[in-house]
Order: structure tokens, then C-alpha cells, then sequence
């Protein structure tokens, strides 16, 4: 991944040090909302809804105080009102509910009576909570600006360390979904890169032991030594043992990296290397078909542990069949019920001849299957062989077999 510049000569913001009345002033630059929120038109009616509720307080205190002729005893619930909107209003706007507080109070004063030191004593304990309130909302503003500016560079940064993949990479349609179970994180410590080599097409999807940061950083090491390899190495074993040296330099002794590594180098046969890593689901004519290393390997990193190197698996892979690479945090979600996520079954469910239509079942019915939020990272990386057709030939007569006709390849 390429890595973002980031100066460290201050970590707190400006304004929070120096100036912390600089909110009511200074106008907060309205920001995009990230995608798969929900649309505009929906988040301005539940702002809408959410800050009426302040004024729908204050005027129901009016209406039992008036109507109870009470006095006082419920002037201390106007404070509620400015206090609610610093949730849900900007500065102004708690302002404008704290004065319509204040006028509330005093006519209650008046109107029952309240002697004057009283009826101070109070509406100076609205206007205090009034003026805490608006600089509570510029605070929150501000703090929403800083979030939305760190999940933008979040944005960036998965572009360039988990690179979008086109549509269509050499022979095979492709389709990624990815989701990091890190609270407003992008990227985590699952990774997946597929490159066009002059070796033919070639890819990695893989795991990192852990989360956050740490796993962020090592796989972005296994993806920047992979692009580098596949494009330098004839052999896919030749790939992972460069991986496997770089890792042995920089990974903690509790550190590991589980990765199938493929490679087309020629038509209709797939090269896997399978480094402790989930199996790929082979689909073809007669269902779906978990690719079961025969020679399982350690993951990467633990070679030296295991004293035993990964081994080379060919499978044919006809026109019109499909492979899933994915991470265990797809097949180790869990219901209420604590059950696993059958993706086995629930692949040959919603397989199609568009990898990307496949791919967002999948995640819809995957995000179904634990009720909304995953709690690990997860990958699913799909790759469909279109048939392929061969060209029509002309019928043209030909002296030894007459006429030719024009075939074409079917797919299995």
C-alpha cells in the first residue's frame, strides 16, 4: 500500500487548543456523506423530526405549567430543551431554542407569580445552560468534520492499498466484495490483489493473524512484495517464497499470514498454492466444489516452524466455471444461533453467469445471516471464465473437403 503522508507535529486539532469559542464562529463546511448512506432525502426529515423535539418539549412544560398553575416547579425541564438540541442542532440553532426557553420561563414566572430574585436565579441557569449547549453543538460540528475528513483518507487509502479490480482482468470476468469490521475503518487485516503478469493472470487473497493497525501494516508488506513477484517471477512458487523471506524480516514471533496464491499460465488449467488458508469453491457444471490443497502448507511465516514448503495444485478450469476465494471472516460469521455461515450452500444458491450480481447476494446474505454487522474482516474475491466462441469461418469451397462450416467451443 502505498503509504499516505501524515505530519505528527500536532495529533490534537487547533482549535480544540487554542480557541474552543472559535465553534460558534466558524461556519462548518458541509461534507458528503459516505456512501451506502441512507439517501438525503430521508436524512433531512429525521433531522427535521429530531430537532423539533426540543420545541415539542418546551411547549408541553408550557402547556402543565399554565394549565397546572404550578409556578416554578417546572421551569428546571426547560433546560432540557437546549441541552437536547446540542445533539441534534448546530450552534445557532440550540441558541434560537435556548431564547425560546428563556421567554417560555419567563412568562411562567409571571404568570404564577414567582418573586423576581427566583425567577432570575432561573432564567440565568437556562441562558448558562443555553450558551453550554451551543458550544457543546460547535464541538460536536467540529468533531463530525474530523471524522468525515479521516474517513475520506480512509477512502484513499484502501484505493491504493486494496486497488479496485476492473470488471474484466485478461481472460476472466471479476468481481471483489470487502468489509472491515473495525468501526468506521475501510481496510483491515484481510487483503486480495490480482494483476495481469506477462505469466498470464495472477492473484492473492489472504488473512492476517489479528486486527487493526498492526495487520493493516503487514499486509500491506504481502501485497507490495506479491505485486512485485508476479510480475518478476516465472513460477508461483517462486512468488510465495519471496513473500515467505520478506515476512521472515519484519513479522513478531505471534505473527502469521494465511494466503492462497493463483496463476492461468495457460489456457483452461489454474496454478494454487494454498498457505493454510481457506479452500476456493470450484463451480462447474455439477455444483460447487470445495479445491482442497493437496499438499497443505503452513501459513506464510511459519515455515521455518513447520520445516515444510508449499507444493503446486493444477485444477482444469473449463469455459463457464468459477472460482471464490475468500477469507474465514465469511465463513466463521455466526447467527444468533451461533451456527456458521454456509457458504457452500448458499453459493449454489445465488450463483450467476455476472460475478458482481453474485457477489452482492452473497454480502446481502451474509450480512442477513449475523443480523447486520460482521464482527471480522471479510473478502470474497470471485473469477468467471466467460465461454468463449470460436470465429464463424467463411464458407468458402474447399477442393479436398468441400464447404466449411462454423463450429464453435461450448462451454462445460
Amino acid at each position: 500500500m502505498r503509504q499516505a503522508r501524515i505530519h505528527h507535529h500536532d495529533h490534537r486539532p487547533r482549535w480544540q487548543l487554542t480557541k474552543p469559542f472559535s465553534a460558534l464562529r466558524a461556519p462548518v463546511r458541509q461534507t458528503a456523506p459516505p456512501r451506502g448512506d441512507a439517501p438525503s432525502g430521508v436524512s433531512d426529515a429525521r433531522r427535521h423530526y429530531t430537532s423539533s423535539v426540543p420545541v415539542v418539549l418546551i411547549a408541553a412544560v408550557a402547556i402543565l405549567a399554565f394549565s397546572g398553575g404550578t409556578g416554578l416547579s417546572w421551569l428546571p425541564l426547560l433546560a432540557v430543551g437546549p441541552a437536547l438540541a446540542a445533539a441534534t442542532s448546530g450552534p445557532w440553532g440550540v441558541i434560537r431554542i435556548g431564547v425560546l426557553a428563556v421567554a417560555v420561563g419567563a412568562a411562567l414566572g409571571v404568570h404564577g407569580g414567582a418573586p423576581g430574585n427566583e425567577q432570575a436565579i432561573v432564567l440565568s441557569t437556562l441562558s448558562a445552560v443555553t450558551l453550554a449547549s451551543a458550544l457543546a453543538s460547535g464541538l460536536r460540528k467540529r468533531r463530525e468534520q474530523v471524522l468525515a475528513a479521516v474517513r475520506s483518507v480512509a477512502e484513499a487509502a484502501q484505493h491504493a492499498f486494496l486497488k479496485p479490480v476492473p470488471a474484466t482482468v485478461g481472460q476472466f470476468q471479476t468481481a471483489v466484495r470487502y468489509s472491515a469490521a473495525a468501526a468506521e475503518a475501510r481496510i483491515g487485516g484481510d487483503f486480495y490483489a490480482l494483476v495481469p503478469t506477462p505469466y498470464g493472470v495472477r492473484l492473492i487473497v489472504g488473512d492476517v493473524r489479528g486486527k487493526g493497525l498492526p495487520a493493516v501494516g503487514i499486509a500491506a508488506l504481502v501485497l507490495g512484495v506479491f505485486r512485485e513477484a508476479a510480475y518478476d517471477e516465472a513460477d508461483l512458487l517462486d512468488v510465495v517464497h519471496r513473500i515467505e523471506r520478506s515476512l521472515a524480516r519484519n513479522l513478531g514471533p505471534d505473527d502469521f499470514v494465511t494466503a492462497v496464491l493463483a496463476g492461468y499460465p495457460e489456457a483452461d488449467r489454474m496454478e494454487l498454492v494454498n498457505c493454510g488458508h481457506a479452500a476456493p469453491l470450484l463451480v462447474h457444471d455439477s455444483g460447487v466444489l470445495p479445491v482442497e490443497p493437496v499438499r497443505p502448507a503452513p501459513p506464510l511465516g511459519l515455515r521455518a516452524l513447520a520445516g515444510e514448503a508449499p507444493g503446486l495444485q493444477d485444477i482444469a478450469l473449463a469455459d463457464g466455471n468459477q472460482l471464490l476465494f475468500y477469507t474465514d471472516g465469511v465463513t466463521e460469521a455466526r447467527d444468533h444461533k451461533r451456527e456458521f455461515y454456509p457458504l457452500v450452500e448458499r453459493l449454489s444458491r445465488h450463483i450467476s453467469d455476472e460475478p458482481s450480481r453474485t457477489l452482492a447476494a452473497l454480502h446481502e446474505d451474509l450480512l442477513a445471516h449475523v443480523g447486520g454487522e460482521l464482527h471480522d474482516d471479510a473478502a470474497m474475491l470471485l473469477l468467471r471464465k466467460p465461454a468463449r466462441t470460436a470465429p464463424v469461418a467463411p464458407n468458402e469451397p474447399d477442393a479436398l473437403s468441400g464447404p466449411r462450416c462454423s463450429s464453435s467451443v461450448a462451454a462445460e
